[in-house]
């Protein structure tokens, strides 16, 4: 299930770093901006929201991770779940299956950027699309969740990334100011 909050700005920070774990409220504080620090705690605060909502665990979530740094829950090794934000929202994905999410802000790109990252088939859907950053954002968000789901980044060649789509399903939820995407295996 996919979980996105876009009231980043709508609560009390030093009241949320006192409810979150310690663990989290640590990384929260390595932060130097009040912004990256709001955007840490409400991911936070989102996943234990879905962890409540979908599997009636209440306490405070407690990470372990692995040797690539992925985090999981401590004690639930059935669930899993990604994390991701932007300048303006926070999303999270939980599941009983491996799961990748990404949300990026609807931006205006750069052709060149494109180019580099973009195969020809997703250059030529950006360049046909009436929203090319739209389109843009919506296959980086692809991109990013399939690599958060496999860890695979396909030896550096991001352009590729997406050939093998077939062994993914992607959702994707567009907003007026951002796009989300969630990543699983068929």
């Amino acid at each position: 299930m996919i979980y996105i909050d876009d009231h980043i700005d709508d609560f009390d920070l030093q009241e949320a770093l006192a409810s979150v774990s310690a663990q989290r409220r640590n990384q929260a504080l390595c932060y130097r901006q009040e912004r990256d620090q709001r955007l840490c705690v409400a991911a936070y605060r989102l996943l234990h929201r879905a962890l409540m909502t979908e599997y009636g665990i209440n306490e405070p979530p407690q990470f372990t991770y692995d040797t690539n740094g992925k985090p999981a829950l401590v004690g639930h090794p059935d669930i899993h779940f990604s994390l991701s934000h932007c300048r303006a929202a926070v999303a999270c994905a939980v599941s009983d299956r491996p799961i990748g999410i990404d949300i990026e802000t609807l931006d205006h790109y750069s052709e060149e950027v494109a180019a580099r990252v973009m195969n020809d088939d997703e250059m030529r859907q950006i360049l046909e699309a009436p929203c090319p950053n739209a389109v843009f954002t919506r296959l980086w968000t692809m991109k990013e969740s399939r690599f958060k789901l496999t860890g695979d980044d396909c030896g550096g060649d991001i352009a590729r990334m997406l050939q093998d789509s077939s062994r993914y399903c992607f959702t994707t939820v567009n907003h007026p100011q951002f796009i989300v995407t969630d990543c699983r295996y068929q």
